[in-house]
């Protein structure tokens, strides 16, 4: 009993303690990188301790998520993703297809980052988000829309149409 306890002050001890020198220049190094970017950091080759002093120092950060896929059996890749910047693109690139009247496609991205701009975009009755393409491809097209939602709710309350 007395064993694990000690392994558990341990443990405690090794989570409180200050991140050494090389993890700090690693996080000063990630923030610089998303600090205007649209595209997530992918980091492969940490150790647990390592990622999950990263998760922690960045779920107090609202402007950034991190998840941390499993790439093999052993191996883990962890992603930031600069939601913030995200959703800042996914805003601009709306006013831009409104302002012009056509559409406007997207770059490939992947499903959490797709998921972003989606929901940024999902109040804005002005436009209309839509995935097209398969895999790596995949990518959104927003759309103009002429009347908004807001008058296709109408119609079909009143069935006009």
């Amino acid at each position: 009993m007395e064993r694990k306890t000690r392994q558990r002050r341990e443990f405690k001890k090794k989570q409180t303690e200050p991140m050494d020198e090389k993890m700090q220049r690693l996080i000063a190094k990630i923030r610089t990188d998303l600090c205007d970017s649209i595209i997530p950091i992918s980091l492969t080759r940490l150790s647990p301790f390592e990622r999950k002093q990263i998760h922690r120092e960045f779920d107090r950060d609202p402007s950034v998520t991190s998840k941390t896929y499993r790439i093999g059996e052993d191996e883990y890749e962890l992603r930031l993703y600069p939601v913030t910047n995200l959703r800042k693109y996914a805003e601009k690139k709306a006013e831009e297809a409104i302002q012009s009247g056509q559409k406007v496609v997207l770059p490939p991205m992947s499903s959490y980052e797709r998921f972003i701009i989606h929901e940024a975009l999902k109040n804005n009755e002005a436009i209309k988000a839509n995935s097209y393409g398969e895999g790596d491809e995949r990518h959104i097209e927003l759309e103009p829309e002429l009347f908004g939602r807001g008058l296709r709710k109408i119609m079909k309350k009143i069935k006009l149409f």
